[in-house]
Formats: structure tokens, sequence, C-alpha cells
């Protein structure tokens, strides 16, 4: 359906060539939510492409708006759930434009200190891509890349006026060809359960399952959980990453 013409997306959503010419180029106003299900329908988008067209039709800062807080701050309480899970959970919490703000212990043992990286580099895209030690981490580096791009690309729909959002994708386009490709394939997904691999020097290969689950009272932060299927090699070996920290 992507080689649709103008007349023919404008017809089957039911709207006006001009008007659909003007959302294209992001001069329409506001743009409905029953206009932006019907360019779903005609479209064939998938439930992520269609919240990402959602996003980047809504309205835009005006120039001269101060630009949202690039790095909002977790809250204690949270920081607090973190730690009471520290020892059987690995957990984060994500911010705009998939920075790093949060994490416990267990987190860091899966593979990347947080603490030992510059603020401003705490940025999952960031370190997927420019940090060769990713490569180490994710046996199937390759499949957390797509997901690391089509992430991305949903949060540039999000955070539309997001000064960092812009800054990490402009780096990643200026700096890496294997996000450039990607980038330029349009993919929009977001990923909120599934499974991810991670490869422990001292652990061996964990299979792990995580979750995401959006901060109500904490706009723009995602707190992810990861566990293992109990009575799995990968659940005995995360007690022994948990034993290790505790002594560390």
């Amino acid at each position: 359906m992507r080689g649709l013409r103008r007349e023919e997306v404008a017809q089957r959503a039911g709207i006006s060539v001009d008007y659909y010419t003007r959302i294209e180029q992001g001069r329409a106003p506001a743009v409905s939510d029953s206009v932006v299900d019907g360019l779903a329908r005609a479209l064939r988008l998938t439930p992520s492409e269609r919240t990402y067209l959602r996003n980047i039709t809504l309205p835009r800062r005006r120039a001269g708006e101060p630009d949202p807080d690039p790095r909002p701050r977790v809250r204690p309480e949270i920081q607090q759930l973190l730690n009471a899970m520290d020892g059987t959970v690995p957990a984060y919490v994500y911010g705009p434009a998939m920075d790093v703000l949060a994490w416990n212990t267990l987190g860091t043992r899966l593979g990347i200190d947080y603490a030992a990286i510059p603020e401003e580099r705490r940025n999952g895209p960031l370190l997927v891509f420019l940090d060769p030690r990713m490569r180490e981490i994710h046996p199937n580096w390759a499949e957390v890349a797509d997901d690391t791009v089509a992430g991305l690309r949903a949060e540039t729909g999000r955070h539309p006026g997001s000064s960092r959002v812009c800054r990490v994708t402009h780096e990643l386009l200026e700096r890496s060809e294997e996000f450039r490709r990607r980038w330029e394939a349009q993919e929009v997904q977001e990923r909120t359960r599934g499974v991810k691999r991670f490869r422990h020097p001292e652990a061996g290969e964990l299979v792990l399952r995580f979750e995401a689950f959006v901060l109500p009272a904490d706009p723009g932060q995602m707190l992810c959980t990861y566990t293992a299927d109990e009575g799995s090699a990968t659940a005995e070996a995360l007690k022994v990453l948990a034993s290790a920290a505790a002594v560390a």
C-alpha cells in the first residue's frame, strides 16, 4: 500500500487531496483522530505506525517556546522501587530519546555500568551503535539494533519538540552507517514486551523476558524490568550475579 498516489490515499481516507498534501507537509493546524484513523486504514499502518502518525500530526511548539527538559529526573520513590527489585529483577527507567535515567545494581551486572558513563552518553541508541561492548553483550546485536532504531523513530513522534531526541538522532546519522541504513528504512515499532539475550563473561548466555511500563505520574518515563523463567539456567545465573553484586 506504500506505493499509492496521493489521490488514492486521500480518496481511501475520505479527505481531499489538498488536505492530505497539507498533512504531509506539516501545514495542517489540527488533524482529528478520525482523519488519522482513515489514513491508517488507507495505508494499512501497524498500531505502532498509527501511533507515530498521531504523534507527528499533533500541534508543535511555537517558535520561542522553551524546550521541554531534555533529561527528566527520576523520583526518589521510583528509585526505591528499583532498589527493592535488586537481587532478583534487573530494572531500569528510560526517558525521552531512550535515555537511561535510573537503574538498580543487578541491572548493571548485565553488562554496562551506567554510573561510569557520562550522563550525556547514557542513552540506549548511542550505546547500541557507538559502544563496541554492546556487540559482545548482545549475541543477536542486529535484532537489537533494528528494534532500537524503530523505537527511536517512535520517540521522534512522541516528543517532536525535544532537542535531545534530535541530538541523538543527528549524531547517529553522522557517525554510524549501520544506524543510517536502518533509519532510512523508516520502520516504527514500540516494543513493550519481549525476550532479550545477553552474553555475560561469567554467567554465559542469559535469556530474559522484558516488560516496559509507562509511569503515568512521570511523563516520558518508562520502567523496564527483566525476568527469567522460573527454574531456568538464566534464573540460577541471576542469583549468582546478584550475590556477586551484593558483596562487591
